[in-house]
């Protein structure tokens, strides 16, 4: 009996442990964007909203917002110009579809690779994950939010999404910038309460 209790004791110290270890790790990534805000050199905000920004509006932490997901390739894609907020239509072909569970349910979203092979090759692994979901145009940004994926981050046929770590696009902040419009075919029928939330300056 004492071996017992000393193993279940054992098992929510552990449990406890990791949850904490989790969310500092969400905590510390929340505070480095909100440094990257802060800094003129690195800021989407205007002048005046840099004046008055204090911190970015994050929804409660949540790890039920990381899910593995299933990776299915896309490889016979077509490439297609994305729409944008400007005229712009930046190449992306689609890499995969992302099959995962929230609250019992399944979803899918579709996962872009930029076809802009000039670019940097820092981000040649760089993979673009845009949705839209129940909160948008309410609680988040209308246009949706996005999450960087890599494509090293694919571990035996799935890869690890967490919201908690989504973000705005920059035209959420000021009209200056080019964004890419969220595909409808991204659009999530669930509340994705986790990472940023809207920017009511704007």
């Amino acid at each position: 009996m004492k071996n017992i209790f000393v193993l279940f004791s054992f098992l929510i110290l552990t449990s406890s442990c990791a949850k904490d270890t989790y969310e500092k790790e969400i905590l510390n990534h929340q505070y480095k964007q909100n440094l990257k805000f802060q800094d003129k050199s690195t800021s989407p905000l205007t002048e005046e909203g840099l004046k008055e920004f204090e911190a970015l509006n994050f929804y409660t932490i949540d790890e039920k917002f990381r899910v593995v997901a299933t990776l299915t390739k896309t490889p016979d894609a077509l490439v297609f110009g994305m729409p944008t907020t400007t005229s712009r239509k930046p190449l992306y072909k689609k890499y995969g579809i992302l099959t995962f569970t929230i609250d019992n349910k399944e979803h899918q979203l579709n996962l872009y690779q930029s076809q802009d092979f000039n670019r940097e090759p820092t981000y040649r692994d760089y993979l673009f994950l845009p949705f839209t979901d129940t909160t948008s145009g309410q609680e988040s940004y209308a246009g949706g939010r996005f999450l960087d994926v890599l494509t090293t981050d694919e571990k035996e046929g799935t890869i690890v999404i967490d919201f908690n770590k989504v973000y705005n696009p920059y035209c959420a902040y000021s009209d200056r910038y080019s964004c890419p419009i969220t595909p409808k075919e991204n659009h999530l029928n669930v509340a994705i309460r986790a990472g940023v939330k809207a920017y009511d300056k704007h």
